[in-house]
């Protein structure tokens, strides 16, 4: 199936000119542009690997749209587009998923903070999100990908990748091993905690990460973007994973990465995520907001560098090493929070 076809399924129409969209990670994107209607659109291929049930992504992604809108929520929204026959997801003849999203004009990505100001904005504008969308009574958000938020199952995948992985590898990625292993026990408490029942299950965004936000020309937030790992989990996951996109003066593929970190960013942030939450929140939640920074951090070094160790076949690369980058530049950032939080004690 051609793409014009499948942008025909939803639209109705083949004349439409289709560029792509490298920016993301994960899902394969196409900007649409509709020259019957004169629209723009989103057309995504679902990476089936990650989300091996596209509809409920859809759900999740209809019922968060749903809460925005009966909440007063003061940004843009993206939503899902019907196809023809009243559905949101085309299937080609390989069995791959495909949808269609709204178009946000005169919007832009950052890949990384460019000062406080925004820090600052984009923190308040994750936390009027979950604000918003975290009513008294939650409602029936389904799991996108079964154990994302499972910090014990992710140090389980990463000594199962550490005894499978190429000789080679090991060899190479041994610096980063030797201080992956050196915090093993940091995301312990995070497991205690989880399984004790300590902190508040909330619908959490999963992914607020920048690329996630999308600004005016004036670097306002316009909107908060890709709800596909919207699910139910600790809302400290999503604050960890601000602190850990937020605070990184390099890009995250930057593996020459040297005190990485900026400690005024990090302390703008959480003024800008508690502006909406911080009567919400609990006791436990905001005592461990600077642990969940350290955590998210850590788990998402092990992350990348089980992927480096299992040959690359999750996060998309551009060159061999491109894993092991992400790695040292995580975990570069992680020390250096590290310091700061010993420093600032």
């Amino acid at each position: 199936m051609e793409l014009k076809q499948i942008v025909s399924g939803f639209t109705g129409t083949e004349n439409c000119s289709i560029s792509p969209v490298t920016d993301g990670l994960i899902n394969t994107t196409y900007l649409v542009e509709d020259h019957d209607s004169q629209e723009k659109f989103i057309l995504q291929k679902i990476n089936g690997q990650v989300f091996p049930f596209p509809e409920i992504i859809t759900h999740n992604h209809l019922l968060i749209n749903s809460m925005l809108e009966e909440g007063d929520y003061p940004l843009q929204q993206v939503k899902p587009k019907e196809n023809r026959s009243g559905n949101f997801i085309i299937k080609d003849e390989e069995g791959g998923s495909w949808r269609m999203l709204g178009y946000i004009a005169d919007a832009r990505t950052l890949f990384k903070i460019p000062d406080i100001k925004t820090a600052y904005e984009s923190a308040k504008a994750v936390g009027c999100f979950l604000n918003t969308i975290n009513p008294e009574n939650l409602p029936d958000i389904q799991t996108p990908i079964p154990d994302f938020i499972n910090f014990e199952k992710r140090i389980l995948d990463y000594h199962t990748a550490l005894q499978n992985a190429d000789e080679y590898l090991i060899k190479n990625a041994a610096p980063e091993i030797e201080m992956t292993n050196e915090l093993l026990s940091l995301p312990e408490k995070w497991i205690e905690m989880e399984k004790e029942g300590t902190l508040p299950k909330r619908i959490i965004h999963g992914d607020p990460n920048v690329r996630n936000i999308l600004f005016d020309a004036t670097s306002k937030p316009l909107a908060v973007i890709d709800l596909d790992t919207v699910t139910i989990s600790t809302i400290l996951y999503d604050f960890g994973d601000m602190a850990r996109s937020y605070t990184n003066t390099l890009d995250e593929d930057n593996g020459y990465a040297d005190d990485n970190f900026n400690p005024h960013i990090y302390r703008t942030i959480k003024d800008g995520f508690l502006l909406y939450l911080k009567h919400k929140l609990t006791y436990e939640e905001l005592e461990n907001l600077d642990y969940a920074a350290q955590t998210v951090i850590y788990i998402q070094a092990v992350r990348f560098l089980t992927d480096y160790l299992n040959g690359s076949t999750y996060y998309a690369t551009k060159h061999p090493e491109h894993n092991l980058d992400r790695t040292r530049n995580q975990l570069e950032l992680l020390k250096s929070l590290r310091t700061y939080l010993r420093i600032t004690e």
